[in-house]
Parts: C-alpha cells; structure tokens; sequence
C-alpha cells in the first residue's frame, strides 16, 4: 500500500502558502513613509529601495500579514504625511524629540545612535581635535529639519550654520570647502567606513549626542502602535532586527 501521508502534508502546506499570499494580496496595504538618501537606513541600489529600514518595514509587513507600499519622501514631510493620511508609518530612521512626539506617537526604540562630525580628511590636523567646532566663524553644515540642526543651534553659538536638504549636497559643499565639518546621524558615518567614493572624508567617530530611533504614527493610532511595538518584540527576540543591522552597518561604535 502506497504511503499517502507526505503527500497529503505537502498537498496542506502548499495550501496553507497560498491561503498566506492571497491574504497578503487583499490585505490593506501597510504604507511606509521613508526618504531614501540616508544610508545605510534607506537608499538606493541599482533603483531598488535598500537598507535597515526598508528589511524591517518588509519584516513588519510579514508579521502584520499586510504587503508593503513605500512612500518615498523628504524627512520634513513626515509629519504632515501622517496626519493627512496618505502613509500608516515613517519608518525612515526617525529620531525621537520631544517637539516630534507632540505631533506623533512613536513605538519602541529600535536603534540608538548620535551626531557625529565629517570633515576632509586632508584637514585633521586642523579639524579633528575636540574644540575645533567652538572656534569662532566655523561653518558648520547639516541637514534641514533635522536634530543635526538643533543640536548646532544649541551647541556653537560661534559657528556659521548652513542647511543642506541632503546628504549629498552637505558633502559636496564639504569638497568645495564651503563648509568645514557636515554633522549628521552615526549611520552617515558608518557608511563612511564601506564607500569607496568617500576615501577623501573622514569620520570623527565621536558622538556628539545620544538618540533613539523609532517608529512613528498619526497620534491616537492606538492601535497600529500596539501592534508595531508588537512586532518590534518578535523581531527582537527571533534575532532578525540584529541580523538586519549587523548585515548593513560595517562598523561597531558606541555611543557613550
């Protein structure tokens, strides 16, 4: 007599995949809101979305049992995209500020990183020791809207602040010497670390500030925010939000 039972297990979890992909496929789209310049966070490879974020918004997604829509905007749309609905969650490396969780409910910390410095690495010797931001005059560039900016504005009162609206244009002011040092978030440092094409800058790997990174959602979604954190918990305790980190970020530094 032929033995039916494997069969009849591969015939059930065939069906059980499919019953799967067809909730995913009616499932409300979960939409996340991310601005893809910000390596290793959320960025660009070859056209397709890359980085920490965008894993864990597609891990989010699998254990919501909802598919991901990517909204690609500036990090100062965030908050108006939230409230006026057109995005569920910013999963676009946010940090946590009090001025932010007035307008925002954010879920758990998943990431703690700090503002670091950049500067050209021809300029070390006049650059990379402690007190060289505190000197009167020193142009400092960061990017609009962030909590490089408030960090700068709090901090040297001496300095020329310039605002950029990308990574990307603070590094080229950075070559052409308009500016002395880019502060930005760790991750932009990290990147350093791997870039090929940014031999000629150099990270200070000195954090400047502490933060937390997290999730946000229209304020009063109760109920997306539980279920966030939820996931959160599972990603966490099943080892894939560290697997997802290490695989992007090349370097360790401790934020002290």
């Amino acid at each position: 007599m032929t033995n039916r039972k494997p069969s009849m297990l591969l015939r059930a979890l065939a069906a059980l995949a499919l019953t799967f992909s067809v909730s995913l496929t009616f499932a409300e789209p979960l939409r996340v809101a991310l601005s893809p310049d910000y390596m290793p966070l959320a960025f660009k490879q070859d056209g397709k979305l890359r980085g920490i974020e965008v894993d864990n918004a597609r891990e989010v997604g699998m254990i919501l049992g909802r598919p991901v829509e990517f909204v690609e905007m500036t990090s100062t749309q965030y908050i108006d995209a939230l409230n006026s609905g057109q995005v569920d969650v910013v999963m676009g490396g946010y940090s946590i500020t009090p001025e932010r969780s007035a307008q925002v409910d954010f879920a758990r910390s998943f990431m703690q990183i700090g503002q670091m410095g950049i500067i050209l690495a021809e300029r070390a010797g006049q650059l990379a020791y402690p007190r060289a931001l505190f000197q009167k005059g020193v142009k400092i560039a960061v990017e609009a809207g962030t909590t490089g900016q408030t960090y700068v504005q709090a901090n040297y009162p001496l300095a020329e602040l310039r605002l950029y609206n990308s990574p990307d244009e603070a590094f080229q002011a950075l070559r052409s010497r308009q500016v002395d040092v880019y502060i930005h978030d760790a991750p932009t440092s990290w990147n350093l670390a791997s870039a090929r094409d940014n031999q000629d800058l150099l990270s200070l790997y000195r954090p400047l500030t502490r933060e937390e990174l997290a999730w946000a959602v229209r304020k009063g979604n109760a109920a997306l925010l539980r279920q966030l954190n939820d996931a959160l918990s599972e990603l966490q305790s099943n080892g894939r939000l560290s697997a997802i980190q290490n695989y992007y970020i090349p370097v360790t530094v401790q934020v002290r």
